[in-house]
């Protein structure tokens, strides 16, 4: 006869909770995700063993780190290099705004300082001088530019890259401190190109030249695999700068993904839905703490506060995506629409005139259905059915679509 296990049988119900956060995470790539697989595991085993208040304990403490994450970002460069339009196309905010950081062809930084996105005060872009304008070797200017501070570099570089620009690569390299080169005005040298050269003109050859040239610098001082970026500042969609996003993104540690992502221009699609999965898995991080508890009714009343925090919700992801009521007087007056105009052609900022009853009992569900994925003791508990995390998705959905559609610019132009 077989000997018998004396390991005792694991709780089918804990199982149901385990595999339901796998279900969860498995939607999301891993650079998208903003808790670490160390986390996941952590929440799973505690649920696996029945753990619930541990399992909601490291829930919280996920949240709060996520919620109270502080990104710092280094750019330098030469002067002329571009750095101040740089730093406000990563802010999201105009040249001629007033906190946008000073433009001009000659240095205007001799000291760092500091920039903070209009919208995310917890994400903080420095403007430090170009090394050239000051009188430090690159070890003493990077420790009087406080250098520990930062989560990353950026080198900002225009047409070559300068013996500066290399010194300060090899310090940063050697310190165990992360840069990226980005290449600006790009822009200008596929014009000139074009124009030099109009029946042999090629951009992507073009655009490979100049990449090339920059590698073959880096490799010079001994720097083989640092991300280089070819952007234009004033076309962000184009070149790479969404593909400097995702890279940003994908070294950045987990909890701090969240407010990066707030922080950059949706300009698009793929910028869009990056946001729109972090808040995903915000809301279903909730939803899972709130599960674990089992203090969710099933469908139950929604109270006036839970509606307050509906407004507060919409709110928010309208602004989020660029959609509160001060975005949309800009893009209204570039549009040359009145605010009304626009406002008409969206949904969002009608949802919550929509007749109650059609918004808040009917229409979400299917939608809410579709997004959840979680099956199992979730959906034992009602969780899923619980109309305010339902309606959380609804709202999302719908200034999603509402921000994709305003990158259309041309269409909408027409439509009018």
């Amino acid at each position: 006869m077989g000997q018998s296990s004396s390991k005792t049988p694991a709780d089918p119900k804990n199982q149901n909770w385990a595999s339901s956060v796998d279900e969860f995470v498995k939607d999301f790539k891993m650079e998208s995700q903003m808790f670490s697989p160390e986390t996941i595991d952590f929440i799973k085993s505690n649920l696996e063993t029945g753990n619930m208040q541990g399992a909601v304990s490291v829930i919280s403490n996920v949240m709060k780190e996520i919620e109270n994450a502080t990104i710092h970002i280094a750019v330098t460069g030469e002067s002329g290099s571009g750095k101040s339009s740089f730093i406000n196309a990563l802010r999201g905010v105009g040249h001629e705004d007033l906190d946008a950081a000073a433009c001009g062809v000659v240095e205007t930084t001799m000291e760092r300082k500091p920039y903070r996105h209009p919208k995310i005060p917890h994400v903080t872009l420095w403007d430090l001088p170009g090394i050239g304008t000051t009188t430090f070797q690159p070890q003493e200017y990077l420790k009087k530019m406080n250098f520990n501070e930062y989560d990353f570099f950026i080198i900002v570089c225009a047409q070559r890259f300068k013996l500066n620009d290399s010194q300060l690569a090899t310090v940063i390299r050697k310190m165990k401190k992360n840069f990226y080169l980005v290449r600006t005005k790009v822009d200008h040298d596929v014009y000139n190109q074009r124009r030099a050269q109009p029946k042999n003109f090629c951009k992507d050859k073009t655009l490979q030249m100049i990449r090339e040239d920059c590698l073959r610098n880096l490799r010079a001082i001994g720097v083989n695999d640092a991300g280089v970026f070819l952007i234009s500042s004033f076309e962000v969609s184009d070149y790479d700068f969404p593909k400097l996003e995702t890279t940003l993104l994908e070294e950045l540690p987990a909890y701090k993904r969240h407010i990066f992502t707030q922080c950059l221009p949706c300009v698009t699609d793929a910028a869009i839905e990056r946001r729109k999965d972090y808040l995903r898995q915000k809301i279903g991080l909730e939803a899972l703490q709130c599960g674990a508890l089992a203090t969710i009714p099933v469908m139950g009343c929604i109270s006036d506060s839970d509606v307050q925090q509906l407004e507060a919700t919409l709110t928010f992801y309208r602004s989020y995506f660029g959609l509160d009521d001060a975005s949309l007087e800009h893009i209204a007056k570039d549009l040359h629409l009145s605010v009304e105009e626009l406002k008409a052609k969206l949904k969002s900022p009608h949802l919550l005139s929509v007749e109650k009853d059609d918004l808040l009992w009917d229409k979400p569900l299917k939608k809410f259905e579709k997004f959840c994925s979680i099956s199992g003791e979730l959906l034992a508990t009602g969780l899923y059915f619980r109309k305010t995390f339902y309606l959380q998705n609804h709202f999302l959905d719908t200034v999603v679509d509402d921000a994709k559609f305003l990158l259309q610019k041309a269409v909408i132009k027409e439509q009018h």
